[in-house]
């Protein structure tokens, strides 16, 4: 269990990933508060549900809990960075599922609800997952805890 807790939490990164780390977790846990809670100008769950079924995600409402939760919670944990790389693989699933799902029929350009934002957040997060936290995180500690 100590070995898998180091490999989780060790990164040789620099201040790099906390500069990365620190918009993609308010962002994603943005996202994850308008689908869980209706926050900024979001659906909520029920509202959200009702999109995941219309579109073949279903059940609708599983599928809108689990995409809210990834979002919001590994957002929280990127920003803090807690389990950076389990979280942000976590997201780059969710990018993927909404690319395809979603974005991917409407071309590239955000401004035709295209994939171009959810595929800078899959880059991001797949990132975080290649680099780990960098400083200032909180896997830092686990690492020097398990070590």
């Amino acid at each position: 269990m100590k070995t898998l807790l180091r490999t989780l939490t060790a990164s040789h990164s620099s201040y790099a990933s906390f500069a990365l780390r620190l918009p993609v977790g308010v962002i994603f846990m943005a996202h994850g508060g308008q689908k869980l809670f209706g926050w900024f100008g979001g659906y909520g769950l029920d509202g959200t549900a009702g999109f995941m079924a219309s579109i073949g995600l279903a059940p609708g409402l599983l599928m809108a809990l689990l995409a809210g939760c990834s979002e919001f919670v590994g957002g929280l944990f990127i920003l803090l960075g807690l389990l950076t790389r389990p979280a942000a693989s976590v997201l780059a699933i969710t990018m993927l599922v909404a690319i395809f799902a979603v974005h991917l029929s409407h071309g590239l350009f955000m401004s035709n609800n295209g994939y171009e934002f959810a595929l800078a957040l899959l880059a991001a997060s797949a990132s975080l997952v290649i680099s780990g936290s960098g400083k200032l995180a909180l896997d830092n500690h686990l690492a020097n805890r398990f070590a």
